[in-house]
């Protein structure tokens, strides 16, 4: 989606080979050695430093290490026999650098497992497959170690790293802990252990291959793949749009293997320019755009045994989900219609490949993707999340698809942190689930947990985590223990691991934002987040968040920068540190205020997890509904005393760039200046999945897609207008901007721009450009929205 979310949800920030044997990832004993003697006793968080004088925050701060945030902690999971806590940290000299950290919960104590820098001193650069990937999961920054698994024992940890994948032994002597299991000059990706941990699939030169650990044996499960044909992974839009990165799902029993056949040769070929700073390439994308042909996914069922492969029966334009029986007899199999409206679960036949449709689900305007399917094999039945309602709630079916009742229900919904998964565990010996949701406010996301036995109407479910802020939490297996990252928009996030009984509270990353805290220089200046809400046209109620400068001398009028985004699935007023969706731009408010703005944000009607009616108010009219709720929010703003009228500025990326474009050209009376973030500016420009589900097809809604076009209100332009885009931008296509600006050009119309050479989407999150783009925004704001000779604050680093 054009989306700035993340898709990770805790603590953290967000071609060819070396010759050298070091720089290729080739590992000698000593090397292996000397990464894991680094795990060494107990290890601690480094020591922040000691306090210092309080100063206003500056963005080259903001970019440096370390975290201004506190201990950058990602992807905490338990293993799977529940006596580790595993997770990802930050370097101490490179807060994007990870490493592998377990806490082993008996001992109480951490201890760094895998250090990346010694195993691999030289990545390679990122295969072009790869770099496409991490610019989906927005982990485009990253580097070091950015994934791991567990096999099912609990003993070995996967690792990819540059390209090749490792093995950690959890059992073995620090010296022998670690081995290659490839070394090759292709890069491996979409690794993943076998359910009983027999065998590790990877995909490698676009065909899927599985690997024997005990032996070292590989197999090729495809051999064709190649040009536009890929297997085993997810097509571009599935990664971009619809939250499904997989491409290949095992059998609980290891005796099959289903995958993903991409044929992109339907895709029509478009022709774009990587403009860096030293060279121009020309590519050749295979991009599916709103209304034109998508790629051919088919579904297959490998046996192993005999090596066969059968063709699934369930098709429909996209293939949504897929997950397995407990039994291993059939795929539990979602697809989604064109136009999104219809939403079928299959059970399909793993032996014969036919399919029986068990749910379908229907909508007036879409029906929105989700992860909420868990297998409870005692009862032989199903939890699934609807909609139906008009918020999304769970649902027991049984196997063969019919209700058996509802296990939620009220006026709020049952949702992850973002778009991530809800169900957080299932005790299904007990009878009880425990989900996310937003039942106490919007604003926050919550722990509950209710039965999965009765009858009737669902009883109110009980919350297990503290009120007050965001928190998002992993469980253990058992569902008796989890981890709670907990954050408030003053306090930095901390990871605390508890019990479900209640007994058990245990600080695995305080993070107190003491005088020994990163951000304690900062305190002093750090502006409080206000909240409050105000009605739409409609009647329904929109979230706002405010941050004022400390001091407002009376009569004095100061002006005001609208941080938004606005689009589907994203929430940003949010009782979080920072705001909790991006630290980034939670830190930028904060040097905005600092600097004398007061920083306005408000989730208009189609932004996300407020239910059918609120986010469906754009269907068929993207850039319309959005505007107005905006407006509302300045003609709140006006009724400020503090607030100067003619100086109210607005800024957002991707969607919010989309947004902040229109609401200059639309109401320009209300905003003076904007800057425009990686913006859509046509709509017929970007893809079918994400698109079509709001707009339909330019065929269907002509008039939508014209009347959402920012060039045709080109004419309207009387504020100041700052472009800024990647010049490599594979998501939101550099065309866009390139469009906007000749349109302004032909209508003589003056706007400045910042271009990246090199650059793609996530080009923010990048220390270098993101620094100095949040830089060029601040000065452009300041030049735009400063009333003569009053500067509002020193020059941005």
């Amino acid at each position: 989606m054009v989306s700035n979310r993340p898709r990770m949800t805790n603590v953290a920030r967000p071609a060819a080979r070396h010759a050298a044997t070091l720089a290729r990832g080739r590992v000698p004993a000593a090397l292996l050695l000397a990464a894991l003697l680094l795990a060494g006793p107990a290890a601690t968080a480094a020591s922040p430093p000691s306090r210092q004088a309080a100063s206003p925050l500056t963005l080259e701060r903001v970019f440096a290490t370390p975290d201004l945030s506190g201990p950058t902690l990602r992807s905490p999971r338990f293993s799977p026999d529940g006596r580790l806590v595993v997770y990802l940290r930050g370097a101490d000299d490179d807060m994007n650098r990870f490493d592998l950290w377990a806490y082993d919960i008996a001992q109480r104590r951490h201890r760094k497992l895998v250090d990346a820098r010694a195993l691999v001193p030289a990545e390679r650069a990122l295969s072009a497959e790869e770099e496409a990937r991490r610019e989906r999961l927005r982990i485009a920054s990253l580097r070091g170690i950015v994934d791991y698994q567990f096999s099912a024992d609990s003993r070995f940890l996967l690792v990819p790293l540059s390209g090749d994948l490792y093995l950690y032994d959890l059992r073995a002597p620090v010296d022998r802990a670690v081995r290659a299991l490839t070394q090759t000059d292709a890069y491996e990706t979409e690794a993943r252990f076998s359910p009983r941990g027999r065998w590790v699939s990877f995909v490698r030169d676009q065909n899927l291959h599985v690997l024997e650990l005990a032996t070292g044996r590989e197999q090729a499960i495809t051999r064709d793949g190649g040009g536009t044909l890929s297997y085993g992974v997810a097509e571009f839009i599935a990664q971009e749009e619809m939250d499904r990165n997989d491409g290949h799902w095992w059998s609980p029993d290891e005796t099959r293997l289903a995958y993903a056949r991409v044929d992109e040769s339907t895709v029509d070929e478009v022709e774009r320019f990587e403009i860096n700073a030293d060279n121009v390439q020309v590519i050749r994308q295979r991009y599916p755009a709103a209304g034109r042909p998508n790629a051919r996914v088919d579904l297959f069922v490998h046996d192993l045994a005999s090596g066969a492969a059968r063709a699934v029966d369930a098709r429909d334009e996209y293939l949504a989900r897929v997950a397995w029986f407990p039994e291993s007899d059939a795929l539990a199999v979602q697809t989604h219609s064109r136009d999104q409206r219809t939403l079928v679960l299959w059970r399909v036949d793993a032996a014969s490949g036919t399919a029986q449709a068990l749910v379908t689900e229907r909508s007036a305007t879409w029906v929105e993707l989700h992860d909420e399917l868990t297998f409870l094999p005692r009862s032989r039945q199903i939890v699934w999340a609807s909609s139906r309602s008009g918020q999304r709630h769970l649902y027991l079916i049984d196997y063969r698809g019919n209700d058996v009742r509802a296990l939620t229900a009220g006026d709020w919904a049952v949702v992850g942190d973002d778009r991530g998964r809800a169900i957080r565990g299932i005790d299904e010996a007990r009878g009880r689930i425990y989900f996310m949701a937003n039942r106490d406010t919007p604003l926050e996301r919550h722990l509950y947990s209710a039965s999965l036995r009765g009858a009737g109407v669902p009883a109110a479910p009980l919350r297990l985590t503290t009120p007050g802020g965001w928190h998002s939490v992993a469980m253990s297996r058992d569902a008796r223990r989890w981890l709670d990252t907990r954050s408030d928009p003053d306090t930095p996030p901390s990871l605390t691991l508890r019990s479900v009984a209640g007994d058990t509270a245990v600080d695995l990353v305080p993070n107190r934002l003491d005088a020994r805290h990163p951000y304690a220089p900062y305190v002093d200046a750090h502006v409080t987040t206000e909240f409050g809400t105000l009605q739409a046209a409609d009647g329904q109620t929109l979230h706002w968040q405010m941050l004022r400068p400390k001091q407002l001398a009376p009569g004095k009028r100061h002006p005001v920068v609208v941080d938004t985004y606005g689009g589907p699935g994203v929430q940003r007023v949010r009782r979080a540190w920072m705001g909790g969706a991006r630290a980034g731009d939670g830190f930028f408010r904060q040097i905005l205020a600092q600097r004398g703005y007061i920083v306005f944000t408000l989730d208009n009607r189609g932004s996300g997890f407020r239910g059918v009616r609120f986010e469906s108010a754009l269907h068929r009219r993207m850039g319309t509904v959005e505007i107005e709720d905006q407006v509302r929010g300045v003609e709140f703003l006006r009724t400020l005393p503090y607030v100067d009228p003619a100086r109210i500025g607005i800024w957002g990326w991707s969607y919010g760039g989309y947004v902040s474009l229109l609401a200059l050209l639309r109401a320009p009376e209300h905003f003076a200046a904007a800057v425009a973030g990686a913006p859509v500016t046509d709509w017929r420009l970007y893809d079918t999945h994400y698109t079509e589900r709001y707009m339909g097809t330019p065929a269907e809604n002509a008039a939508g897609y014209d009347e959402g076009m920012a060039m045709t209100h080109a004419e309207a332009l009387r504020g100041r207008l700052l472009l800024v885009h990647g010049m490599a931008d594979d998501n939101v296509l550099f065309t866009h901007s390139t469009a906007m600006m000749k349109r302004l050009q032909d209508l003589n119309k003056p706007f400045d721009v910042m271009v990246y050479p090199g650059s793609k989407h996530a080009l923010i999150r990048f220390p270098s450009t993101g620094a100095h783009a949040y830089g060029s925004m601040l000065r452009f704001l300041d030049d735009a929205l400063r009333p003569p000779g009053q500067p509002i604050g020193m020059t941005p680093p």
